[in-house]
C-alpha cells in the first residue's frame, strides 16, 4: 500500500520542532480551506477578546470545513496562523493539539498581522489538505512519520 501522507519532522541539517512538521507530502485530492475565524453559524463573533475561546471556535470551524470535503485533521498538510498578537500562539497550539491528537502535526507558518477582517477577531487559520483517493480493497491509507 502506498503512503497517503509523509511527515518529515527533522530533515537533515534542520533542527527538529515538536510544534510542526518541516515537510509534508502525499497523494490524493487537494483541498484548500479559506481562513477561518471565530464566527458561529450565524456570523457572530465567539469569544470577543478571548484568544482561548476564539482558537477553539476556529478549530471547530476548520473541522466542519474539512468534513465538508470528506477530510479530517489527519489529512491536513499545512496550516497558516494569522494572529493579531504572537502572545495568542499558546492558545492556538492548545486548541490545535486537541484536534490533532494522535496524528502527526502538519507543516505550519505563523504571521502576526495588524488586524483581521473584524476588529474583535484575534485569530484566523487557513488549511491545506490532501484527501486520500479510495483504496481498491477499502482499507485506510498509511500515514508515515519520518524523524
Amino acid at each position: 500500500m502506498t503512503s497517503h501522507l509523509t511527515h518529515v519532522t527533522a530533515p537533515e541539517g534542520i533542527a527538529p520542532s515538536p510544534q510542526y512538521s518541516h515537510v509534508v507530502w502525499g497523494t490524493g485530492r487537494f483541498v484548500a480551506i479559506s481562513g477561518q475565524c471565530a464566527l458561529d453559524a450565524s456570523g457572530a463573533v465567539v469569544g470577543g477578546g478571548d484568544a482561548v475561546t476564539q482558537a477553539r471556535q476556529v478549530f471547530a470551524n476548520l473541522e466542519r470545513c474539512l468534513a465538508a470535503a470528506g477530510a479530517g485533521f489527519g489529512d491536513v498538510v499545512k496550516l497558516t496562523y494569522f494572529v493579531t498578537d504572537v502572545a495568542h500562539l499558546p492558545a492556538v497550539r492548545d486548541a490545535r493539539d486537541a484536534y490533532f491528537a494522535g496524528v502527526p502535526l502538519p507543516a505550519s507558518s505563523a504571521v502576526q498581522v495588524s488586524a483581521l477582517v473584524r476588529p474583535e477577531l484575534l485569530i484566523e487559520i487557513e488549511a491545506f489538505a490532501l484527501v486520500p483517493e479510495p483504496v481498491a480493497d477499502g482499507s485506510a491509507p498509511d500515514l508515515r512519520l519520518i524523524r
